[in-house]
């Protein structure tokens, strides 16, 4: 069965990487400007360590409660093979002691009282040893302002942006969204690009505009997306966790 897995999920790998591949030649770029991360939210860290068999360094998931034993699964499995984990779903602020434990990367925040915490949760780490490192954040941007998805109104970016790039534990990466469903994926990740230009204008190392997903990848990175997200269409389909 594993040898089967790897290949399903080889096959899958070279089908996405070939998207982002002809997305970027639609649009000028080079596929080396974009990074795939894959989405191994409800897939058992069996597939996350395959997959970093065939080369892919950077996971993402979106629960505390699965991805903490995931990653440390993976880093007992793969001690010498350097992976990332980053955090993309919604986070309540009494799970980020846990998170800034497993992540490398959260790109999903949403809020000053949400960097504060991760802050503060990363300081503990330093003063404990168990992290040397400040932590890398996103600001997930709201393109609806439907704040109950997760995501900082638009209106409230630039403000969150100069809230995180002051904290010391924390650093800057740059913009994450996702096009709602009641928004053309064109026009939605068009906004995104405009709003992280203006975030990169004050706070120029924030390059990063993480964007599109497997159904909308080409779209977000014909408008400058850099990193897209990526389940079902590297991992295939697969139930829920459970709670």
């Amino acid at each position: 069965m594993t040898e089967e897995r790897r290949a399903q999920l080889a096959a899958g790998l070279a089908n996405v990487r070939e998207q982002i591949a002809e997305a970027c030649r639609e649009a000028g770029r080079s596929p080396e400007e974009v990074k795939l991360l894959a989405v191994t939210k409800t897939f058992p860290a069996s597939d996350a360590i395959l997959l970093a068999g065939l080369g892919v360094t950077d996971f993402a998931e979106n629960r505390d409660q699965e991805a903490a034993p995931k990653a440390a699964e993976v880093a007992v499995a793969l001690p010498d093979t350097p992976v990332r984990w980053h955090m993309v779903g919604r986070m309540q602020r009494n799970k980020a002691r846990s998170i800034v434990g497993w992540a490398d990367e959260v790109q999903s925040v949403d809020s000053p009282r949400l960097a504060a915490a991760l802050a503060k949760a990363v300081a503990g780490a330093r003063t404990r040893g168990s992290r040397s490192e400040p932590l890398s954040v996103l600001i997930q941007a709201s393109l609806d302002g439907d704040t109950e998805r997760g995501g900082v109104p638009l209106s409230g970016l630039l403000e969150l942006a100069d809230e995180v790039a002051r904290s010391g534990e924390l650093i800057l990466r740059g913009v994450m969204g996702v096009a709602p469903l009641s928004m053309d994926p064109r026009a939605a990740f068009e906004l995104l690009s405009r709003a992280a230009a203006r975030v990169r204008s004050d706070h120029p190392a924030a390059v990063e505009l993480s964007a599109g997903m497997s159904g909308d990848l080409a779209v977000a990175i014909g408008q400058g997306s850099t990193c897209v997200r990526v389940g079902t269409g590297l991992l295939g389909y697969r139930g829920l966790a459970s709670p």
